[in-house]
């Protein structure tokens, strides 16, 4: 094995000893030495990679956005007009959701009760900068019933509600499932999605 994927194995069993202690008890209540423990490694080879548990939360979460960056390059905001017409899910948010799926251990983590409440805050303010504004920027001024940051804060609290509750019961739908009931409450509204408005003709 090489040194390079030594390092990426190393950093992995990190991670992933992170997640699971962040989930039992919380980031605040883990210590550097319950890390090294769960990881099985000895704390030397923690401190060659990171500073303390917060440079290893930091350094986590920054991979993280990067890696949700380079999904979120592939958005195409006309697909949101096509839906309701198709039926089909979104692919840029399915995209997304594989990435969260694929890393649902740590986002459950750190998106779930016992999460980093400056992450969800992060993720939010990153929902609504690379998601949420580029779908409501299609939509003229004069056409909004209510006032444009109103819009953007409902629709990313609603995106991460539904992401959150989806990691909280297990990730048990598909990306694909998930994209639909995303995109029928972004594009109808929670009343019509309910059945408790008719839809118009």
């Amino acid at each position: 094995m090489t040194h390079d994927r030594r390092v990426i194995r190393t950093k992995k069993l990190i991670r992933e000893a992170l997640a699971e202690l962040i989930g039992e008890k919380g980031f605040h209540a883990v210590s550097v030495r319950d890390i090294t423990t769960r990881a099985a490694i000895n704390r030397g080879t923690f401190y060659l990679h990171y500073q303390d548990k917060f440079d290893l939360l930091e350094q986590c979460e920054k991979e993280v956005f990067a890696e949700i960056e380079a999904v979120a390059e592939k958005v195409d905001v006309q697909e949101m007009k096509h839906f309701l017409a198709t039926n089909k899910p979104l692919p840029f948010i399915v995209s997304l959701l594989d990435y969260i799926k694929e890393n649902a251990a740590f986002m459950h983590a750190v998106l779930g009760p016992n999460g980093d409440v400056s992450f969800q805050l992060a993720f939010k303010d990153y929902l609504k900068t690379n998601v949420g504004r580029e779908v409501l920027q299609t939509a003229k001024e004069e056409d909004r019933l209510v006032p444009y940051d109103y819009l953007l804060s409902y629709l990313v609290s609603a995106h991460l509600g539904v992401i959150q509750e989806w990691l909280e019961t297990g990730t048990k739908e598909s990306p694909e499932e998930i994209s639909v009931y995303i995109a029928r409450l972004s594009l109808l509204g929670p009343f019509q999605a309910a059945g408790l408005a008719k839809r118009k003709k």
